[in-house]
């Protein structure tokens, strides 16, 4: 059990007893080496934005998924955790004076990797521009994350400690383009459905009625201004919405008929999803302005208030 839940526990019963008297407040970390300065620990959550946070007593990892399984990440952390420890080991092991190699180690560990720490907000476009000036990679989405399983280091690492073999890693990292693919693939042909046989039939029909409620009323001798600009409005966005309803069609096809592996995985990150993002953007303008009945399905504001 952490130390972290251990302490949960005991504050818990101290307020269930009304035997609290104050609350947890900052203090210093202490290394083991006295010749080193005392480190500020704050009581609080202070990183809770970092994907791998310490919170003064553990470790949390945030980035798993909530329908993806936590073995694979661990398998990785662990793995990087056993090799800093060995190559820790390795030094103090062999030392003549431990607290100087200690001491020296601690410094080192510090000034070499300085660079990732970062006190500020991690969702915001701060940490970005300021990874970059660093020099840290960002990799944006699963596909460029991939070919880390693969690289030289990633491999010796994985070797060393008899975790997986190059073989191994090369699979998963093909195994995780594919279903990358497969899972894109589903998606797009989803979305080429629904805007064929449903959005735009039901755009179409709004059309018409708007342009009869037009002739309506200007036969009746009222403005008909406002139904004409809706009319039009609409008119437009049926357009961009077939446009890119076609170009989502044709990327899809070229996707279907490359070589399953990285290059395909690649093309449907890079080339499909921003044709299913812009087919995207003119059906959910057309969800606002398109009557309630006429929407072929609940939109997300029945999502929200009504189911």
């Amino acid at each position: 059990m952490f130390l972290g839940e251990q302490l949960e526990d005991v504050l818990e019963q101290l307020i269930s007893t009304g035997s609290a008297t104050h609350s947890i407040k900052s203090g210093t970390l202490d290394t083991g080496v006295r010749t080193l300065p005392d480190l500020a620990k704050d009581a609080t959550d202070r990183n809770r934005t970092s994907p791998f946070a310490f919170t003064g007593n553990k470790f949390e990892f945030r980035m798993v998924g909530s329908r993806d399984s936590v073995a694979g990440p661990n398998v990785v952390l662990n793995t990087i955790v056993a090799e800093a420890f060995s190559e820790a080991c390795d030094v103090l092991e062999n030392a003549e004076d431990f607290d100087k190699a200690l001491h020296d180690l601690i410094k080192e560990y510090a000034t070499r990797h300085q660079r990732i720490v970062f006190n500020g907000n991690g969702y915001s476009g701060e940490w970005v521009k300021e990874a970059e000036r660093r020099g840290l990679p960002n990799l944006r989405s699963m596909v460029e994350a991939i070919p880390a399983l693969t690289t030289k280091k990633s491999i010796a690492m994985f070797e060393k400690f008899k975790v997986f073999t190059r073989a191994e890693l090369k699979s998963r990292a093909e195994i995780k383009f594919e279903n990358y693919a497969k899972a894109i693939n589903i998606e797009a042909r989803t979305m080429i459905d629904m805007a064929s046989k449903q959005f735009v039939p039901a755009v179409v029909k709004y059309t018409k009625v708007l342009a009869d409620t037009v002739i309506a009323v200007k036969e009746a001798g009222a403005d008909a201004s406002v139904q004409q600009d809706m009319l039009k409005e609409v008119s437009e966005l049926l357009k961009e919405m077939k446009d890119a309803l076609e170009k989502l069609k044709d990327a899809e096809n070229q996707a279907v008929a490359m070589e399953e592996g990285e290059e395909q995985a690649r093309f449907y990150h890079f080339s499909v999803m921003p044709a299913m993002e812009a087919l995207r953007s003119p059906v959910d303008k057309l969800e606002m302005i398109v009557d309630k009945e006429a929407w072929p399905m609940p939109s997300y504001g029945d999502l929200i208030f009504e189911v």
